[in-house]
């Protein structure tokens, strides 16, 4: 294995190897800032040109690209509250808010840097489980990944703060928007209203993009004040990057506890960035010792948001090298270019072509350190931007979030998904409903849908006694039980500094 290491190194550091992983990261970084492109469709645009190239110069091409779309995806989501990629939602609910302080630079350099360890984290978990992974997801089946989806619904409690009932409610009409579509089961279209850009369900991309940008850029358009207005006029100097840095490293158990999760999440296949984000940042608030700072600018909400983000590109390309099942939409396009470069995924990928594989660890994580090093050389000019007048910014703004939306699947019906989210959430914001619930809901009520079908499919109602589901249930019942019980235990230490106030 260290022969393997070493050898796949010396391949990457290559002079032609090196400089296409440079260019891909370039594309990436673009991509990355420009919401709704996305990473797999750059990576299949890109695909055609690895015709003809070796298979680590190849990888270095598209995997420098893709893992850098995670990391920069973040910069949009923390100062303008647009996420650059569906994955990156989370960032805008804690980022945002500290921008609108005057703390993008703060904000920024906290889930920069917490990015940059998410990705060695998971490139890490990519050298560490290739050799074991197969008889571990082997032995998940549909029950398991149904449980799970349910363990990430769980989380809208924690997510909801002290709205819970708000937040249950918001999950119940994701839940209702998840259904539109045709149904998997009976091939028959279901709350479409004879539209047949509904067939496929309400996209992801658009609604994500609408219900955080287009909320808060409308926000910003009714307030007539730049993004960073309470924070007074532009500083000559953007301080607060170096703080960011300190308050990663502060919580590094928050850093730890979401790369674990969004690379444990990464290797199931058909779960992904977007249920991993929401149950990272879900966590992180309940092993907070603030969590009613969650949603207005919690420096921890924002770490977790960028650790998950890139340790999950590691954890997904365990099972797509492993055995070739794609952990998702970006790996999948990724299959191909192992077809392209004339590598079988499985037994190959670990003996033969090992040091193939240990050469993605490597591009994930040099691509990765040379992304955060440039995005840090560009925060002060980008932080700037901030506090810029918001007539100014708002068309720039409107552009970048109608180019997002219309970019994910040429389609103008996806602008006007994106209105529609956009109406949502600003009624959200006014009347203070939890957007997040109803986001979750939408994103794994079509997972849960599909793999509760399978199991009963499988093995009838038997699929509740397998030990594994037993196990999930018993973690579902501790997302309820543990904050209930930190809830009492604080309010009987309060009880005594209560009575003794007034006495």
């Amino acid at each position: 294995m260290g022969e393997a290491l070493l050898d796949s190194l010396s391949q990457v550091l290559q002079l032609q190897t090196l400089g296409l992983m440079l260019l891909g990261v370039a594309i990436g970084f673009v991509v990355g800032i420009l919401p709704g492109l996305g990473g797999p469709v750059t990576l299949a645009l890109m695909l055609p040109f690895t015709f003809g190239m070796e298979p680590v110069e190849a990888f270095a091409f598209l995997l420098g690209m893709l893992v850098v779309t995670s990391t920069t995806g973040d910069i949009t989501s923390v100062l303008f509250g647009i996420p650059g990629e569906a994955t990156s939602a989370a960032a805008t609910l804690d980022g945002y808010p500290l921008t609108r302080r005057g703390q993008g630079g703060r904000a920024l350099g906290a889930v920069l840097f917490s990015s940059a360890l998410g990705s060695v984290f998971g490139a890490f978990v990519l050298a560490a489980m290739v050799p074991v992974i197969r008889p571990v997801v082997l032995a998940l089946s549909a029950p398991e990944f149904f449980m799970l989806t349910l363990v990430g619904l769980t989380f809208v409690v924690a997510l909801s703060g002290k709205k819970v009932l708000k937040g249950l409610l918001m999950a119940a009409l994701g839940l209702l928007v998840a259904l539109i579509g045709i149904d998997s089961q009976e091939g028959i279209p279901r709350y479409t209203m004879d539209e047949i850009y509904l067939w496929d369900g309400i996209p992801l991309v658009p609604l994500v993009v609408g219900l955080f940008g287009g909320a808060e850029v409308l926000q910003l358009m009714l307030s007539r004040s730049s993004i960073a207005g309470g924070a007074g006029e532009m500083p000559k100097r953007i301080t607060g990057i170096g703080e960011g840095i300190r308050d990663t490293l502060r919580h590094w158990p928050v850093v730890l506890r979401a790369s674990a999760i969004g690379s444990t999440i990464g290797m199931i296949p058909g779960l992904g960035g977007s249920v991993a984000q929401f149950i990272a940042y879900g966590q992180a608030r309940q092993s907070s010792k603030n969590p009613e700072q969650f949603g207005k600018g919690a420096i921890d909400g924002v770490i977790a948001s960028g650790a998950v983000n890139n340790a999950k590109d590691g954890g997904s390309l365990v099972p797509t090298i492993a055995f070739g099942i794609p952990g998702g939409a970006a790996t999948a396009v990724l299959l191909s270019a192992f077809l392209i470069a004339g590598l079988d995924p499985g037994p190959e990928m670990l003996t033969t072509e090992l040091d193939v594989t240990y050469s993605m660890v490597w591009i994930v994580v040099l691509a990765n350190i040379v992304a955060v090093a440039a995005a840090f050389a560009f925060l002060r000019p980008l932080t700037r931007l901030t506090f810029i007048s918001g007539p100014l910014l708002v068309p720039f703004l409107l552009l970048l979030l109608g180019l997002g939306a219309y970019s994910s699947s040429n389609s103008f019906g996806d602008v006007l998904v994106m209105l529609v989210a956009a109406a949502i959430g600003v009624a959200c914001i006014r009347w203070d409903w939890p957007r997040v619930p109803f986001l979750l809901a939408v994103v794994l009520g079509g997972i849960a849908e599909r793999y509760l079908f399978v199991s009963y499919s499988l093995f009838g109602w038997d699929w509740l006694l397998r030990p594994t589901v037993i196990g999930l249930a018993v973690v579902l019942l501790l997302v309820f039980v543990v904050p209930a019980l930190r809830r009492r235990q604080a309010r009987s230490r309060n009880a005594p500094v209560a009575e003794e106030v007034r006495s």
